[in-house]
């Protein structure tokens, strides 16, 4: 009887000792809303990504009332205490301003384990929105101080942070109806708020368009799909990359 019942104890004990290593390699996510937004605006990809296995980490900051190097720091310290010392694969998903703050995280706190970064309606060369009224007194009101410095100018929060040295995938949004005064002044394609000419970044890895607006491109299926993949293979299912292995022009 004592024989069997340590047969049992070492087969428990072993099982364990090897399921260990299993929980330690679990992949985190990053999300990071957009501007005047909060975690629950990313909720929609938190469930998806969570179903698909992934631990993940929706954080908030406040992004109306701080300047950007306020917000780095608020970030990175968030990262610091969810994330940067457990040693396991961490990607980021961001929306709109979330992606610029991303940017500007890994360019100055990189994680040891940075795995893939996926941005939606990034505004990396910034918005012709704030070009046409970020001056203006009921703007910085309400949207704040680093809505102040989106603009297109080159000396611009978003134009100041150098190119991504990691596997970017970028989705833009190509349907600017979902607001009428930003199809009006944002030139080219654009989702109302960013143009698609905007999203992009030098060193991404690959591009995706889509006919969604600023704001429900977060929320959107086949976004999410796009997003899971990427994170996944380090390409979109139907981006650029795919375009150019198949001898189109993208």
């Amino acid at each position: 009887m004592r024989a069997l019942l340590l047969g049992i104890a070492l087969t428990v004990f072993t099982h364990g000792a090897a399921a260990a290593p299993d929980e330690a390699l679990q992949e985190r996510v990053v999300l990071l809303h957009g501007l005047a937004r909060s975690p629950r605006a990313m909720r929609p990809l938190e469930k998806r990504l969570n179903q698909e296995g992934y631990a993940v980490h929706n954080i908030g900051y406040p992004s109306r009332s701080e300047p950007p190097d306020e917000l780095v720091r608020h970030l990175q310290g968030s990262l610091d205490e969810c994330c940067l010392e457990s040693g396991d694969k961490l990607h980021f998903v961001t929306h709109s301003l979330g992606g610029v703050l991303a940017r500007a995280v890994l360019a100055d706190q990189r994680p040891r384990a940075l795995g893939r970064v996926v941005m939606i309606a990034p505004p990396n060369k910034g918005t012709e929105l704030v070009d046409a009224f970020g001056d203006d007194w009921w703007f910085r009101l309400f949207l704040g101080p680093t809505a102040e410095t989106l603009g297109t100018g080159h000396t611009s929060f978003p134009r100041s942070i150098g190119p991504p040295d990691y596997e970017l995938g970028i989705i833009a949004g190509a349907h600017p109806l979902s607001s009428r005064m930003g199809a009006w002044i944002v030139t080219g394609e654009n989702d109302g708020v960013v143009s698609v000419e905007s999203t992009r970044v030098e060193g991404m890895t690959d591009f995706l368009a889509v006919p969604v607006g600023h704001v429900r491109i977060r929320d959107d299926g086949l976004v999410a799909d796009e997003v899971v993949f990427f994170l996944r293979k380090g390409r979109f299912e139907n981006g650029e990359q795919r375009q150019t292995s198949n001898g189109n022009q993208p």
